[in-house]
């Protein structure tokens, strides 16, 4: 049995009940009702797409008469948007889920580390691809993975990726100083040369070099594997400022907070990408938009087991470069847009009177095309223009949430759901129809990892704070009652 769904009945309400994943086989003309630019929600505007690619983006009457060979698909009551890309990612945390919730902050230290180290190739392939199915069923047609401590490598990664049919950047590991002492630079730097070669054309898979948090690194390193990212156009990947606890180490052993150091040792530049940076000094927020460094505001990470909020209005209104990110924790694209104005409101917005927070559009454009900039992938990917890959999803707006439409852009941060989300093409490729793949089986991959998943998490060295909720509703309970 496979998840193709060429017979999925129509929506209820469906406006185009004959549209089927056959639609979409061949090049066509494709007309939706509204399309969002780079500008902000059109209508009356047409697309063509072409190995892979789209070879035409403007009003309906321009691209028909450029195509009178194409046949033209309606596509009424339905959005054609960019994919969205999450900027900062741990594909190999999937098997963790709900196993950190509630627990207090770096939680790597107890969870993920332990997690992570403890998975085989085998589990590495079979956790990336569920991470990358959820991703694209929740509207992001590229991951930014900030890398895996598991020392099966990153092949099963990549290969997890592909088959799943995601866009990804795909993070190789640099630290140094893992533990009290400081390792060989030259074979890490060997096999940080190796992995920006080995998928440097790959059509899905983009290298990256990361440094899990700057104080496991030496000075060295961080400069050596910045500059290796700089001079290959790639990304540099980093945990910088997300914790307190983390703040006041660097203090302690350098005398600087964590993005202070990383410009001190020539880590800041346009090719670093800073995940969370939640705990700035305005300074800091000046280091980073002079050197033209990027910052993955990731908002949910923030309300579930972070110490502070990003200002990412403020960073955004200084220039520096930003993009949203999930870091794992849910991969679902409008509840991330929701969270990144909404968690602006609450820390920053309401205490200065500030209603808009973003208007909106800021938030629709940290999930699009400002993330493929910070991503290292804005000259490929992020919008609907000519020339760009074909990374799109189709939404449909005929629900009752979008009854009556005022405002597209506001409602789609504010209203829109990940199950109006009819079809994800990336590179081209129509990946899901109606939320599952049409060319492999995803129950197949849920029934696989159930039947390891016990097994994988129970002999690993994880060590949880809390109780799961019900253990701890029955001890609260006992508590008041005596």
């Amino acid at each position: 049995m496979t998840d193709r769904s060429d017979s999925t009945p129509a929506w209820p309400g469906d406006t185009n009940p004959a549209l089927v994943p056959d639609s979409f086989r061949q090049p066509r003309i494709l007309l939706p009702e509204w399309t969002l630019l780079r500008q902000g929600t059109v209508r009356g505007h047409a697309v063509v797409v072409e190995g892979g690619r789209f070879t035409a983006v403007g009003t309906a009457a321009e691209v028909a008469a450029r195509f009178p060979e194409l046949e033209t698909l309606p596509l009424p009551r339905m959005l054609l948007m960019p994919g969205m890309i999450d900027t900062h990612h741990h594909l190999t945390q999937s098997f963790g889920k709900s196993l950190v919730f509630g627990e207090p902050s770096e939680i790597f230290r107890r969870v993920w580390v332990p997690l992570e180290s403890s998975l085989k190739a085998e589990h590495l392939y079979l956790s990336s691809k569920l991470a990358a199915l959820e991703a694209l069923r929740g509207g992001f047609t590229t991951v930014v993975d900030a890398g895996t401590r598991s020392d099966a490598g990153l092949d099963a990664v990549a290969r997890a990726v592909a088959d799943a049919g995601v866009r990804c950047v795909l993070g190789l590991i640099c630290n140094d100083k893992p533990g009290a002492e400081t390792l060989d630079a030259a074979p890490i730097l060997r096999r940080a040369a190796a992995h920006l070669d080995k998928y440097a054309s790959d059509p899905l898979v983009a290298p990256s070099l990361a440094i899990s948090i700057p104080e496991v690194a030496s000075d060295a390193m961080l400069h050596h594997v910045y500059q290796l990212c700089a001079e290959s156009g790639r990304i540099f990947q980093t945990h910088a400022n997300e914790h307190l606890v983390a703040v006041e180490r660097s203090l302690n052993a350098c005398g600087r907070r964590p993005i202070e150091h990383l410009a001190a040792v020539g880590a800041l530049g346009p090719a670093a990408l800073l995940a969370h940076a939640t705990l700035v000094t305005p300074q800091e927020i000046r280091l980073l938009a002079d050197t033209g460094s990027a910052v993955a505001y990731n908002p949910v990470a923030s309300a579930w087991k972070g110490n502070a909020v990003a200002p990412a209005e403020t960073m955004a209104t200084f220039g520096v470069r930003l993009g949203l990110g999930t870091d794992g924790t849910r991969s679902d694209g409008f509840r991330l847009l929701d969270y990144a104005e909404a968690a602006q409101r609450f820390a920053f917005g309401i205490g200065v009177g500030d209603s808009s927070c973003g208007a909106g559009w800021r938030w629709v454009d940290m999930a699009t095309h400002d993330a493929a900039d910070v991503a290292g992938l804005g000259a490929l990917t992020g919008e609907i223009a000519a020339g760009k890959r074909a990374d799109f999803l189709l939404v449909d707006l005929d629900v009752p949430e979008l009854t009556p439409s005022w405002d597209l852009t506001w409602e789609l941060v504010r209203l829109a759901n990940r199950d109006q989300i009819r079809a994800v093409f990336v590179d081209g490729s129509l990946r899901l129809w109606q939320g599952w793949p049409t060319d492999w089986d995803a129950r197949a991959l849920m029934r696989a990892i159930h039947a390891m998943a016990e097994d994988t998490v129970a002999n690993a060295p994880i060590r949880k704070l809390h109780e799961a909720a019900d253990v701890h509703r029955v001890r609260h309970a006992g508590t008041e009652a005596s």
